[in-house]
């Protein structure tokens, strides 16, 4: 090994210490909880079940519900945040009188607490109180309250409006730094050339900034996936369980229930789970970056 691979060891020694402490160690005590039934049908002794808590959660379709209610909050608010993320960082990136006090107030959503946020949403969507239906009504669309929030539906679109309303600030703040990263020859010697706007976009600025984009969305995937803030405040997982994530669920079944041998198998299931979508999603988009660098874009 040389000198620099050692060294570069040994600096990550630290990190890898504290990541161990901070994760390695709950996920393995959650897996080995996981092993034994500890609720109050046996009076919170544990007691040594092997497997028993996962094979019951293959015939769990409240399980199975929220993994499907987690999944779809998580691929449709990540897309939207990830086209609106691109499109406020291409106005940000421009030169304009006050461009520092606007990328200033465009934080502002991110950075509010979740938890204020969300009671605020709550208020908006309303039935009866609620700005929408009011707006809805003074320009003639509806003539009823639509009851937002308790509707499976309407209260799943409600929910992703919010997250992408708080988050979108994230993704475009680290897609204006990889814009202003990618020097301005570029695009002026792409026009001499004859190129229009949406090439240059496509051909310089979206390969360029795959980097960033690889990150936000990772971070944001594994934000998403473990939602529960939001959830819990705006609708508490209803209507009727539709708006329920893993998140919820897993803090229902040990706080409520206190089934705390099946929660910790939950917690080791939902686990491998975001390990195996984000690998999933780091794999195509570094395909598609390298596909990029080929000439695909």
């Amino acid at each position: 090994m040389k000198e620099e691979d050692k060294t570069g060891w040994l600096m990550l020694i630290p990190a890898v210490t504290v990541l161990a402490f901070v994760f390695a160690y709950p996920i393995a005590r959650a897996f080995w909880l996981s092993l034994f039934t500890e609720n109050l049908g046996t009076q919170l002794q544990p007691i040594f079940s092997g497997f028993t808590n996962y094979i019951r959660m293959v015939g769990d379709g409240r399980f199975w519900q929220a993994i499907w209610n987690t999944f779809v909050f998580t691929g449709i608010s990540v897309l939207l945040e990830l086209v609106l993320g691109i499109s406020v960082a291409l106005v940000l990136n421009q030169a304009f009188l006050g461009r520092g006090i606007v990328r200033t107030i465009s934080m502002i959503p991110w950075a509010l607490p979740t938890a204020i946020m969300g009671l605020a949403w709550a208020w908006i969507f309303n039935d009866q109180y609620g700005v929408i239906n009011d707006i809805l009504q003074r320009l003639g669309i509806i003539n009823v309250e639509i009851n937002w929030l308790g509707d499976p539906t309407l209260a799943m679109i409600a929910l992703i409006v919010a997250d992408v309303w708080k988050t979108t600030p994230f993704i475009s703040i680290i897609l204006l730094a990889g814009l202003q990263s990618i020097p301005q020859d570029l695009y002026e010697a792409h026009s001499l050339d004859g190129a229009k706007p949406w090439q240059s976009f496509s051909q310089i600025t979206l390969p360029l900034i795959m980097p960033q984009i690889l990150i936000a969305l990772l971070f944001r995937f594994a934000q998403a996936f473990g939602i529960f803030d939001l959830v819990q405040v705006m609708t508490g997982g209803g209507p009727a369980g539709s708006t329920e994530t893993v998140s919820i669920y897993i803090y229902a079944t040990v706080m409520r229930y206190l089934d705390f041998g099946y929660g910790a198998a939950l917690v080791v299931i939902t686990f491998l789970l975001l390990i195996v979508a984000v690998g999933l999603t780091a794999l195509l988009l570094d395909r598609v970056r390298k596909s990029g660098q080929g000439g695909l874009f």
